[in-house]
């Protein structure tokens, strides 16, 4: 058994396809309109129709589908620079800091509420 990937459910697949695509950079691999697979394995999926797919019902609560209870994690190159890009366009948990392991990150929060944090490369911290 591996691995594959996670699937965050959002509420609207066309802002979170902009905001994935446009904002983070991610390529999109495959589209089916309302699920996204991107080059990294990330993949998106609208809500409403995976509750069908995996609960055979819908939910009827407006909630938002982040919770505060994952992290989606990335890695940039140049961390500085993802923040400078994508910090003002998003609601900020936090800026640029270093973590106690020694990895400087930041964190924000997607359109459905998911936090999301971007973090320079772990390679880099064993070099230091």
């Amino acid at each position: 058994m591996r691995f594959v990937n996670p699937i965050p459910f959002v509420s609207d697949i066309a802002r979170s396809k902009v905001f994935y695509s446009d904002l983070l950079g991610l390529k999109i691999l495959n589209d089916f309109g309302n699920f996204v697979l991107f080059e990294t394995g990330f993949a998106i999926h609208d809500g409403k129709s995976l509750e069908q797919t995996v609960w055979r019902k819908s939910s009827e609560t407006t909630e938002p589908y982040g919770r505060g209870n994952i992290l989606l994690y990335f890695e940039h190159e140049d961390v500085d620079a993802a923040f400078m890009a994508i910090a003002p366009h998003v609601n900020l948990i936090h800026p640029v800091e270093k973590q106690e392991w020694g990895q400087r990150v930041f964190r924000f929060y997607d359109p459905d509420g998911h936090a999301v944090e971007i973090g320079e490369p772990q390679r880099d911290m064993m070099a230091d």
